[in-house]
């Protein structure tokens, strides 16, 4: 049987996107204005995001203790809501849609490794979190996926398929329960 050799691993054919002093800077600035607990304004927060080349829409809610790997792989549309505890580890394309809401503690993760190759070889895919969807506390999104529109994923649930719009999915990996209906 073939066994895992870390020592293979070779990361080089990923491209982070900027160079190692940008990387240096992100890295700093996120420790300072993103993870940490200050009650700064949503809209400063949003202008550093803009300034590292997120695409960043008006009203966008950033909560304290929020982790962003890569701001220029990020785009958050209109009024998007995202949660204390947040964790973007967007080493690919986040996008994530007007109106929706990333509750406390998720974890978006674009990034994975082929546990299929003995050198654990790195996997990225971009996400697409759609229009007034909502990715309940804890739950995870993994690498590939997209949320539809107003898609909710319950509390600690994992998504590691694509889900349809106007649905409720839970558990691990998510399954559809219900479809949702939203009332005015």
């Amino acid at each position: 049987m073939q066994k895992t050799d870390l020592s293979s691993f070779n990361n080089s054919c990923y491209q982070p996107g900027a160079g190692a002093v940008k990387r240096l800077l992100w890295y700093i600035t996120n420790q300072l204005f993103f993870k940490s607990g200050l009650l700064l304004p949503y809209a400063w927060k949003n202008a550093v995001l803009r300034a590292f080349g997120a695409q960043v829409s008006e009203g966008v809610v950033i909560k304290p203790h929020v982790n962003i790997k890569y701001p220029w792989n990020l785009a958050i549309g209109k009024h998007a809501w995202i949660g204390e505890g947040v964790w973007i580890d967007n080493l690919g394309k986040v996008v994530i849609g007007a109106n929706a809401c990333l509750s406390q503690g998720a974890l978006i993760l674009s990034g994975n490794h082929d546990f299929k190759a003995s050198s654990f070889d790195l996997i990225v895919k971009e996400i697409t979190i759609e229009e007034g969807a909502w990715i309940g506390a804890k739950a995870v999104v993994t690498q590939g996926v997209t949320i539809g529109s107003h898609a909710v994923l319950t509390v600690g649930s994992v998504a590691s398929s694509d889900l349809k719009p106007y649905t409720i999915n839970r558990g691990n990996p998510a399954v559809m329960i219900k479809e949702r209906v939203i009332n005015r």
